[in-house]
């Protein structure tokens, strides 16, 4: 006789209370020995050793030839599979915060927090694992390594491979740390969650000379300085204000002395938007723009142009269904329909270009503990009282989709 929903309700916040301790242990083991996008042979080590001893059914490791990890929790029938996401990798950063588990490499950090997405999503296998007799489809674990650079294999590798295959994939799921929501707060919303991530690099060519002569050369600093100038009205002038959109400069390299007018001047930056056919649009501005600002003064240039990641938009009928179980499972006070998305970028949308799913933020603020430091920062950190609400969010998640959906 099966199990009712207050009783499964049940199992899965006291398995999650119980696995808390391991999932902290995990997580600070993982913190220790971060890797960098691509390097994650130890940490793919570790997760895969834990799911085979938690009695997960099928375990690749080097996943279409990557550091990745699936695992597959196989249930009752093959009705339904739906998957679960965790990334991996660290940053190049020297960790400042003083804690006791601390990164012991140097210049190496989880400043993102993938370390708990990975424990949190071992801590979850766990939890299945145990209900498996109750399970009616399988739920698919994918370990991601290189969510943090475009130039590895990170889920758009992943999913090339044939990831959200072999059972086929119906739904997804995935979690991020959120230092804007304080701990036990979870958050997501419907449609339009994270935008695409392009980079550019521009290249502009003068001719050198001496700085008392500028006549006799082609000034590269003045046309880039022009050309950056022009580039940052395209999105107040050529967008919709309707659509956002984001044009930035973050890097900018020329020049031996100030006496001297250089040959050339390097800069690059990021492109961030919602909609596909804008990402077009805005790429072909900015070479317009560029290829007039650098004729005008007699140069030439260089642009390359490098799509990257998708914009993750939640669909409708998961992100409906992932609110309504996470007020079921925290408490409605503890669950936020979040009012705007956000124009960082993230793989995840990679996922969702295929199958519906649903990108959620889990809330890790705590100003009494001091954590309050922002993604990417060598000061970030975590209340560790999210890895419970992460392990109950993902396993109710799970198991209720293959209940309803199955």
């Amino acid at each position: 006789m099966g199990l009712s929903p207050i009783e499964i309700k049940n199992l899965i916040i006291e398995s999650s209370e119980k696995v808390f301790k391991d999932v902290v242990n995990w997580r600070r083991h993982i913190h220790m020995y971060p890797e960098l996008s691509g390097q994650e042979y130890k940490t793919a080590k570790f997760v895969a050793n834990l799911l085979r001893e938690f009695g997960v059914d099928d375990v690749v490791e080097n996943f279409g030839g990557t550091t990745a990890v699936v695992g597959l929790i196989k249930g009752k029938h093959d009705t339904t599979t739906v998957a679960l996401r965790a990334d991996m990798d660290a940053l190049p950063m020297q960790e400042k915060r003083d804690v006791p588990y601390k990164s012991k490499i140097d210049n190496v950090m989880h400043s993102c927090g993938h370390d708990a997405h990975t424990a949190i999503l071992l801590g979850t296998a766990k939890v299945l694992v145990s209900l498996k007799e109750h399970l009616q489809g399988n739920v698919k674990l994918i370990f991601q390594p290189c969510e943090e650079r475009m130039d590895c294999d990170g889920a758009k590798k992943l999913v090339e491979e044939g990831v959200l295959e072999n059972p086929k994939v119906d739904a997804i799921f995935g979690i991020h740390m959120f230092p804007e929501l304080p701990v036990g707060k979870v958050g997501t919303r419907i449609g339009n969650f994270m935008a695409s991530a392009d980079i550019f690099r521009v290249k502009i060519k003068g001719k050198g000379s001496h700085a008392s002569r500028p006549h006799m050369g082609v000034d590269p600093v003045l046309i880039s300085a022009q050309t950056i100038s022009a580039l940052h009205h395209i999105v107040s002038r050529k967008v919709d204000p309707l659509h956002p959109a984001v044009i930035t400069i973050g890097k900018i390299n020329g020049g031996f002395a100030e006496n001297i007018i250089p040959d050339e001047v390097e800069f690059s930056g990021t492109v961030r938007t919602f909609d596909n056919d804008l990402r077009e649009k805005i790429a072909n501005w900015m070479e317009h723009t560029i290829w007039g600002t650098t004729l005008a003064y007699g140069g030439a240039y260089e642009f390359n142009y490098e799509v990257g990641t998708p914009p993750v938009i939640n669909s409708e009928k998961t992100t409906k269904f992932a609110l309504s179980m996470m007020r079921d499972i925290l408490g409605e006070e503890n669950v936020i329909e979040l009012e705007h998305p956000s124009m960082g970028g993230e793989d995840f949308g990679e996922y969702l270009q295929k199958v519906p799913g649903t990108f959620i933020r889990l809330g890790i603020r705590n100003e009494e503990k001091g954590i309050t430091a922002p993604l990417h920062s060598s000061l970030f950190d975590i209340d560790e009282k999210v890895l419970e609400v992460g392990v109950k969010v993902m396993s109710y998640l799970a198991f209720k989709w293959i209940e309803e959906h199955g």
